[in-house]
């Protein structure tokens, strides 16, 4: 039997105010979370995993007492997941080139993790003499510098790396020299990553793209004086100067100066290790303690910059890249120096890296960039507070998760 037709209009209002009553009834639902649903909410964002009843009753009276949001997003720090979970997923693709995920525990994501975990000041990070390995009672293999096997023996065994983490140097398990290690850029990770091969500029970019969230072609700035271009750049690809003078100069001037800071590093691919021409080295390629990747494809432009030693100087301390905060008051920085270390104090001093690392957990609590005026003011008082909590991580988690918590 057919439905007259003048009841279908009544039908479908029916049908329409019964999806809006649920839809208004989600709508308030969602805009009425009370404590436990945001001390939930804090959980699963830091943690990746749900909390315990009696850690969620602890967090629901973390955010009534004096600590509020922040205490309940600290408890929720405690949870090894953290550790095993968010933070490795959010640091592994520091470690590659295809910036994934989906790649091993390493020295360099350990390290991470361990800085995070003691409160290390996180701006040590590409200069320290620092290190985390596994602890000596898990039954692991020793480090090494030729192979992952450490890590990843961790990894299979489900180690908790809350607590199966512990601190040493790079100078008490390396042969490295003390005047070489630079945080996590001297870990056999990176060197396997960005010093391989190349020139490496890819140690460089991938740093400035990682821990100042900037690639090159954001900081490209043609203004820069060329005097300090290698050999290898074409002045004229294409037969065109104008490419050259319109293109590749905004990156290598600015980036040239810098990368010099590594130029006794390189990776050897059948060692499988990181290799570093210490004081007394002669590289038989160039006659100094400079990589022979220096001074590859010399005739390409035999008038460019052949690379002595490893000074480096940064010319983006004026001109537009001046916007990215370099700091002039503390620890003595003047724009130069010797070695990777110094460089790294450069990079992890400047306004640019501090910001970037509050991004990076912005995201990753949040699971968003930010979209709006608040959140950009969020992300300005975030970084001072980092910078004032003497550079900890755990209070840019902390933050965010408390901003992010849901209302």
């Amino acid at each position: 039997m057919r439905i007259p037709i003048y009841i279908k209009p009544r039908l479908r209002r029916a049908g329409t105010a019964l999806v809006a009553g649920c839809l208004g009834l989600a709508l308030a639902t969602a805009t009425q979370a009370g404590p436990r649903e945001q001390a939930k909410r804090i959980h699963d964002r830091i943690a990746g995993v749900p909390p315990t009843e009696s850690v969620l009753d602890l967090m629901v009276a973390d955010i009534a007492g004096p600590g509020g949001y922040i205490a309940a997003a600290d408890r929720a720090m405690d949870n090894s997941a953290f550790y095993s979970v968010t933070l490795k997923n959010m640091v592994t693709p520091w470690t590659n080139e295809d910036q994934t995920a989906f790649a091993p525990l390493n020295d360099y994501t350990a390290t991470v993790i361990g800085m995070v975990r003691d409160e290390v000041p996180f701006n040590t990070l590409l200069s320290a003499d620092i290190l985390y390995v596994g602890a000596s009672n898990l039954g692991l293999p020793a480090y090494s510098m030729t192979n992952n096997n450490h890590y990843e023996q961790m990894e299979s065994q489900g180690v908790d790396l809350k607590t199966g983490l512990v601190a040493t140097t790079q100078t008490a398990v390396t042969d490295l020299p003390a005047a070489a290690i630079a945080g996590v850029m001297t870990t056999r990770a990176a060197a396997e990553a960005f010093f391989v091969a190349g020139t490496n500029r890819a140690m460089f970019r991938f740093t400035l793209m990682n821990h100042l969230c900037n690639d090159l072609e954001q900081v490209k700035d043609v203004t820069r004086a060329p005097d300090r271009i290698r050999q290898d750049v074409s002045r004229s690809p294409g037969g065109d100067s104008r490419i050259y003078l319109n293109s590749c100069l905004g990156c290598h001037a600015g980036m040239d100066p810098m990368a010099q800071a590594f130029a006794y590093y390189n990776y050897d691919e059948t060692a499988g290790r990181i290799v570093y021409n210490g004081a007394g080295t002669v590289d038989p390629a160039t006659g100094t303690r400079v990589q022979a990747k220096y001074h590859i494809n010399a005739d390409v432009f035999q008038y460019g910059y052949v690379t002595p030693d490893d000074r480096w100087d940064n010319y983006w301390r004026v001109g537009p890249n001046a916007y990215l905060g370099w700091d002039t008051n503390n620890r003595g920085l003047s724009g130069g120096g010797n070695g990777a270390a110094s460089l790294g104090v450069e990079l992890a001093e400047s306004e640019a890296f501090a910001q970037c690392q509050v991004k990076k957990v912005f995201k990753t609590v949040c699971l968003r960039t930010p979209v709006d005026a608040a959140d950009r003011a969020q992300i300005d008082a975030m970084t001072t507070s980092f910078k004032a909590s003497n550079y900890n991580m755990k209070q840019v988690f902390a933050e965010s998760a408390a901003y992010c918590k849901g209302n």
